[in-house]
């Protein structure tokens, strides 16, 4: 026994419990001949929190409660809709005979140090787009060449605190909240204060992915 104990202290066995706490969300979506096509993910600590198909977004958690739980899900397609609407306008104007596809990942990572590492980044046709450095809530263009469409985007983005000083506190500050309450001695979730600030969070991502996307539409790849 003492021998296998000191071979799993060397092949470092139980390395699991020196992972990060993470939570990360997924979103993507698809612009094509004025339609709008919408998927994605959240995963809180590992474990799938909500799944977004189309117009709807499913609670896999059970993080909220149902009443509040229906109004999210109310915010949420009515927004989608929102912006399909908008996409819809956007190609009468300038139609658009290619699809594009852009994606955004976010989310925070809780070391067991105490020390935490919040991101977000967005890409487009599979390229990097941007990125927000949230140390000092700017946000950086990643588009290969200095893109006339990434730079009037970076340009657009920093306008806003939404955009900028309030998505730095939330990645900095709620977010790792959020995960700090999943690291405590139980394991278990110590309070349900924190589920509409992770739905908030899908709101605000949406609302930056449909700000993004009009960007570009608008500006039919040129500025």
């Amino acid at each position: 026994m003492l021998r296998l104990l000191l071979l799993c202290g060397a092949l470092g066995c139980g390395a699991d419990r020196a992972a990060p706490l993470a939570f990360t969300m997924l979103q993507r979506t698809r612009v094509s001949k004025g339609s709008s096509i919408f998927w994605g993910n959240a995963s809180l600590d590992g474990r799938l929190s909500h799944l977004l198909e189309g117009l709807n977004v499913t609670q896999v958690l059970p993080l909220e409660p149902p009443d509040a739980w229906a109004r999210r899900q109310q915010d949420v397609t009515t927004y989608l809709l929102y912006f399909g609407q908008l996409v819809k306008l956007f190609n009468k104007e300038r139609p658009m005979n290619y699809t594009q596809s852009l994606s955004c990942r976010l989310g925070c990572r809780l070391f067991p140090n105490g020390t935490a590492h919040s991101f977000y980044e967005v890409t487009l046709n599979g390229t990097a787009f941007l990125s927000f450095h949230v140390p000092n809530a700017t946000w950086e263009r990643r588009w290969p060449g200095g893109d006339a469409v990434a730079a009037f985007a970076e340009k657009e983005l920093m306008k806003y605190p939404k955009t900028t000083q309030d998505l730095q506190h939330f990645l900095n500050t709620t977010c790792v909240d959020i995960l700090r309450a999943q690291s405590t001695v139980t394991g278990k979730q110590s309070s349900r204060s924190h589920a509409p600030l992770v739905l908030g969070l899908i709101l605000g991502t949406f609302a930056l992915l449909g700000m993004a996307v009009g960007i570009f539409l608008c500006t039919g790849g040129s500025c």
